[in-house]
């Protein structure tokens, strides 16, 4: 049977990256148990709306957990407290009756505040831009079947592959690192034979892009796979220090 909750939000709003910011409080009732929580928001922001008032901005687009836009920090926690989701698929459900929710945006210094829950990630894709790819001359593709991989490669290379690039990694860790999220796409072509020749310079490229973008080192802390939506492994930071520190050696040799 469908049950309702009625609730109270305290919601950071802030209207531009140079303005403070504050929380404010909004009561939402009679909300469906069988709502997603950004189904809720749009429930708050037709109020609001209705009311005169400006509503809350904030992030999404697929609404089904692959685009990693719903980037929202809730009562403490990345994506809110369900394991392995993204806020989009965390339902109402989660929630009791009466319950005080806590939304802020994620807070980084490479992640500036757009506009209330919206940050802007850009720094992810400066990141990317600098060596998440593979060169390759146009031409016809290759049969799938042409080079050999051994499944556990390429079993290891999807899952790093399946990093979404949220920065739920990053809200999570106190030190704002973003090295899950580099580290899964370093693997994800490290584990490739499509990604040896340029292997060396992108592990290179991509931490040196990450360092000069503000993000903080790695305790090993393990706050950043915890809470990933996509459950990326710490092997794929380990496997990032070990490529970047021969890719060291070998420019010394």
């Amino acid at each position: 049977m469908e049950k309702h909750l009625n609730l109270k939000l305290k919601v950071w709003r802030q209207k531009n990256a140079s303005d403070k910011g504050r929380f404010e409080e909004y009561p939402v009732n009679n909300i469906s148990t069988d709502m997603s929580f950004l189904e809720m928001f749009d429930v708050l922001n037709e109020k609001l709306i209705n009311d005169g008032k400006d509503p809350v901005a904030f992030d999404h687009d697929c609404r089904e957990g692959i685009c990693g836009m719903c980037s929202m920090f809730i009562n403490g926690r990345p994506h809110g407290p369900k394991q392995g989701v993204t806020t989009c698929q965390l339902h109402m459900r989660s929630f009791n009756d009466g319950e005080t929710i806590t939304v802020e945006p994620w807070r980084a210094v490479p992640f500036p505040v757009i506009k209330d829950l919206v940050v802007n990630r850009s720094s992810f894709d400066r990141i990317m831009s600098a060596g998440g790819f593979i060169s390759v001359n146009t031409g016809n593709a290759q049969d799938a079947n042409a080079i050999p991989i051994p499944k556990d490669d390429a079993d290891e290379a999807f899952a790093a592959a399946a990093c979404i690039g949220c920065g739920a990694c990053v809200a999570a860790c106190k030190n704002a690192s973003a090295m899950l999220f580099v580290s899964a796409k370093v693997s994800q072509f490290a584990l490739l034979p499509q990604g040896q020749p340029e292997r060396h310079q992108r592990v290179q490229d991509m931490v040196a892009t990450m360092d000069a973008e503000g993000f903080g080192a790695c305790t090993n802390t393990g706050a950043c796979s915890a809470e990933c939506p996509k459950g990326i492994s710490l092997t794929t930071i380990a496997r990032m220090n070990r490529d970047f520190l021969v890719s060291e050696l070998a420019s010394k040799a």
